[in-house]
């Protein structure tokens, strides 16, 4: 078959160490790539096979890769048998070795061969200071090997999701982790803690609304300093749905008049204007179309819906025309994807299912099937969708796969999830 070539300059990132290199990919038939990854550890075995496993699942939700197993190992500075990997069918052979590392470190090292090639591609390093986090070791394999192939990105895998979760009554926490919610650190607990929403695209802080005596409260916290301030407060009910690509503006939704209202708060001049003015509930606000507009949830037809607003203008637009309960509204760019409840005698007397949706044209596309699935939020750069579902009484993180059409589910071991955000 003809030969395809890829010539692929690298860039790696500061914290990594690599080698310098060119990658050349020589595809000799069509179709995704099979990769084989062999581990080699003498004093992290367990561990060692736990990241095995979640490398291969990431290669396999990124959607770009095929494992395969065979029996055949090496050393690891060893050079494969290229020939013998060809008959296999094996495209890329990826050979690890992880070490613990100090108290409680773990290091790995990696090499990429590609064997149509028949060359060494690729050599890394990669360390973390807690063994607790070695999720994101399995993560940066998947996105370098991904990226060494010149696959669309899947960087999102290596984000923090953040999301709070019941314990008991009128008590909740609030926890980061890594997508597959393998990782898990709580950040917050004590008390009411509710909708987390990360304050920049580098995840170093995250807004979230506590109840001090009753009165929901508005704070921010730094998850490197531990700093922890508080931004506004208000009656009724206060929660920051979405901050602004600069990160200076927030959406809240507040009830200072027991009111529900679309606000835009400013952090540096400390000032919120009102957006929505309307006798109902407006909640739920997201900026879209380069934040030029506000995106929201209203009873304005006397049940839940998706409406638009240009932001200073007092024209609102419909957006969604069909069920009767359409809530969770979440956007990217000129795209909407909210939560939709339908009737559902398959999965119990209702189910609400995740449609995405564009501001510009009549495109409308759905993203679930069974369980009651919303809370969706988009990933940085759009290509996936992280939502909650609750099926037969328990909690998952679920995503999907917007370009492949595939979804998968996450469980949460303890509590109720409440809310999240990536």
């Amino acid at each position: 078959m003809k030969r395809i070539l890829i010539i692929l300059s690298i860039v790696l990132i500061a914290n990594l160490f690599a080698d310098k290199v060119s990658m050349e990919i020589v595809k000799k038939r069509k179709g995704i790539p099979n990769v084989y990854i062999n581990i080699i550890s003498k004093d992290a075995k367990q561990i060692a096979g736990h990241i095995k496993k979640m490398i291969k699942r990431d290669l396999l939700i990124s959607s770009h890769f095929l494992n395969k197993e065979i029996n055949y190992k090496i050393a690891f500075e060893a050079t494969p048998n290229f020939k013998t990997l060809q008959r296999e069918k094996i495209d890329l052979y990826v050979n690890l070795q992880i070490n613990k590392k100090f108290k409680n470190g773990l290091s790995l090292r990696m090499r990429l061969y590609d064997t149509n090639a028949n060359e060494l591609v690729a050599r890394n390093s990669f360390d973390v200071q807690n063994k607790t986090k070695y999720p994101f070791l399995s993560h940066k394999i998947a996105i370098l090997i991904n990226r060494l192939y010149n696959a669309p990105p899947i960087d999102w895998m290596d984000r923090y999701v953040i999301f709070a979760k019941y314990n008991k009554a009128k008590n909740s926490s609030i926890v980061i982790s890594d997508y597959t919610l393998t990782y898990q650190k709580t950040i917050i607990k004590g008390g009411l803690n509710i909708f987390p929403k990360w304050a920049n695209k580098y995840q170093s802080s995250f807004y979230y609304t506590k109840f001090f005596d009753g009165t929901p409260v508005l704070m921010k916290k730094n998850i490197y300093t531990g700093k922890n301030e508080k931004i506004v407060s208000s009656q009724g009910m206060l929660v920051c749905s979405d901050v602004s690509a600069d990160g200076n503006r927030l959406v809240l939704t507040m009830a200072p008049n027991s009111q529900p209202d679309i606000y835009i708060y400013d952090i540096k001049a400390k000032t919120k204007k009102r957006i929505t003015n309307y006798s109902g509930i407006d909640v739920g606000g997201s900026f879209v179309e380069n934040d030029s507009k506000i995106v929201f949830v209203s009873n304005r037809l006397r049940h839940p819906n998706i409406f638009s607003k240009k932001i200073g203008s007092k024209a609102v637009r419909r957006l969604v025309f069909h069920s009767r309960n359409n809530s969770a509204v979440t956007t990217y760019k000129n795209y909407i994807a909210y939560s939709s409840k339908e009737s559902n005698t398959a999965y119990g007397t209702y189910a609400f299912n995740i449609y995405l949706i564009s501001t510009t044209n009549s495109f409308i596309s759905r993203l679930t099937t069974k369980g009651v699935n919303q809370f969706p939020r988009f990933s940085n750069d759009g290509e996936s969708l992280l939502f909650i579902k609750k099926y037969k009484n328990r909690s998952y993180v679920g995503i999907s796969r917007l370009n492949y059409n595939k979804s998968y589910t996450f469980p949460l071991k303890s509590g109720k999830l409440q809310s999240i955000d990536w």
